[in-house]
């Protein structure tokens, strides 16, 4: 029996992502406070823009409307991106309700 899904980096991308401009600070164990840019979202992570002092597998915890403080880590960067994966996946209603806040635009929010 199987302990829980298991999601290949593929099917994690799959999540629909949506745009948001959010900055916000992520707490490292070793840096403290690092400064995130989050320009999209998913109910499994976030993709940050700028210059990041982190490396894969690093850790930050932030907080997100209605989600409160959750860890994601490092799963990929480029020059001036990087992508960030969950602990866990968010719940479907936590996910809207945060949307709703990060995207007071309606027209950027997916139909429901």
């Amino acid at each position: 029996m199987s302990a829980g899904a298991n999601l290949s980096v593929t099917d994690l991308r799959r999540a629909a992502r949506h745009p948001v401009d959010y900055p916000v600070i992520g707490e490292h164990r070793v840096l403290g406070d690092v400064m995130l840019h989050v320009v999209n979202i998913s109910a499994n992570g976030f993709m940050v823009d700028g210059q990041l002092d982190l490396g894969k597998g690093d850790r930050v915890t932030i907080r997100l409307p209605a989600i409160g403080r959750i860890e994601a880590f490092l799963i990929w960067s480029s020059e001036d991106r990087a992508g960030f994966q969950f602990e866990r996946i968010l719940r479907l209603d936590d996910f809207m309700k945060m949307i709703d806040a990060l995207q007071p635009n309606p027209r950027l929010r997916s139909a429901r």
